[in-house]
């Protein structure tokens, strides 16, 4: 009898969920519990858009820096989502497979613990355990069957998820760890970073994880050239194509933040089009003084009972933290340099091919302008006979699913997979050894 085989994508930000062989996940939900202040229960985030006010929601996370922490919560928000989804198709835990992926690297702990929550509590009959990278390489390679990832059965997968950002080259769908690399620095430090500079200048958001979250996908992008757009955005009125306006929910007329005019958020695209002349040389030294002067009154005239705030350098600042984490004061590389340190790791024979073949996936990666900006700063760190290519998935967030998905359809899929009855005779470190991890 064949089984059904449940893909579950488990990231730090959000879960998705489905069966395998189809082609989206049937549930997307943040992997937290939240308390709105409107409840006193911890409430589990529903796919639905329901009109839940989420202004200063406590959220708890199962997962912290990208590896899990809190079995229980997690057994809670999963037996959430199982029940939506097998429940749906009339199939028990006991008489399904789970294809489950885990960040590159996790601990022997971690792993003894999600093995016992799959075994032990939910009661599946068969698991098989993968990291990202892989699935996103099987995913891309059948694709584009003809293409040179398929064809050279090799590709470098930039993952910019939610807790940390890995740059892992996959060779015959096997991730080679020993040439991954990882910067400590994802979607939610971003965010966190979005939410300090906000409150210093406007408005105290320390506690609107959602909404910072929403500000951060609408408003912000990937800048081609800092230093121009840090000198436009001092401009003051219409000549500061910068800035725009986010609207807080009031609780009453609407319940989530929106941008306030969406054409003026779009102005920045403009500055593509040989836009120098924010780059004239006239800019002196009084302009600049007179300019900070004016900047101080227009401070002090700020109403504050406004439901607004506005947002200028910060759109950009943000995702740049990405490329210079040493701008936060982090001591680590930039992508660009992560990616060529994971690239200078593998066999010299692999490495032309690496740099033609890279993969962008998770949802850091869908700021505008990051392909273009990523393969700007890699270009000069790159020997001169090699070619760059960088492609971006169709959906960076649901690619890694996808691949799970279409692992979970293939025939050999059974035989990969450690069964229950092996893992209660051998144990969780012994099963392991068949994921070659």
């Amino acid at each position: 009898m064949q089984q059904n085989v449940v893909v579950l994508d488990n990231g730090g930000g959000l879960i998705k969920a489905g069966l395998g062989g189809d082609r989206d996940p049937s549930t997307i939900i943040p992997n937290c519990l939240y308390r709105p202040l409107s409840s006193k229960k911890w409430l589990h985030p529903s796919p639905s858009s329901d009109p839940i006010d989420l202004t200063s929601a406590a959220v708890r996370r199962p997962i912290d820096r990208g590896y899990l922490i809190n079995p229980d919560l997690q057994r809670d928000i999963w037996a959430h989502v199982f029940s939506s989804i097998l429940h749906t198709h009339h199939v028990g835990p006991a008489h399904s497979a789970l294809l489950l992926t885990e960040p590159l690297f996790a601990l022997p702990s971690v792993q003894r613990a999600t093995d016992e929550l799959v075994f032990e509590d939910f009661n599946f009959a068969a698991l098989y355990v993968a990291d990202s990278p892989s699935l996103t390489h099987l995913y891309e390679a059948s694709r584009r069957p003809t293409g040179l990832i398929s064809r050279a059965q090799c590709s470098l997968v930039v993952d910019c998820g939610f807790s940390f950002t890995h740059a892992a080259p996959v060779f015959q769908n096997f991730t080679l760890n020993y040439a991954a690399k990882r910067i400590d620095l994802g979607g939610k430090a971003l965010t966190n970073y979005l939410k300090e500079l906000v409150s210093y200048r406007s408005v105290n958001v320390m506690d609107e994880t959602f909404l910072m979250d929403d500000v951060k996908e609408k408003l912000c992008f990937v800048s081609m050239d800092v230093t121009r757009d840090l000198r436009i955005a001092k401009k003051s009125g219409k000549e500061n194509l910068l800035r725009c306006t986010y609207v807080l929910p009031d609780g009453v007329a609407h319940t989530k933040g929106f941008v306030k005019d969406a054409d003026e958020a779009q102005r920045y695209t403009a500055l593509d089009e040989g836009d120098d002349q924010s780059q004239k040389p006239g800019t002196s030294m009084d302009w600049d003084q007179a300019h900070v002067t004016e900047k101080i009154e227009e401070r002090k005239k700020t109403d504050l009972t406004k439901n607004e705030f506005d947002l200028t350098n910060e759109r950009f600042l943000v995702p740049e933290m990405i490329f210079h984490p040493a701008d936060l004061g982090m001591n680590q590389a930039g992508l660009a340099e992560c990616i060529v340190r994971a690239v200078s790791s593998c066999h010299p024979h692999l490495q032309p091919l690496l740099y033609q073949s890279i993969v962008l996936t998770g949802g850091s990666t869908l700021f505008p302008r990051f392909t273009q900006r990523l393969e700007r700063e890699l270009r000069p760190l790159v020997p001169d006979d090699f070619q760059v290519k960088i492609t971006s998935q169709e959906d960076p967030i649901l690619g890694v699913w996808r691949g799970g998905s279409l692992l979970a359809s293939s025939p050999d899929f059974e035989g990969m997979c450690v069964t229950k009855a092996e893992y209660e005779e051998l144990g969780s470190a012994r099963c392991r050894r068949r994921f070659f991890h």
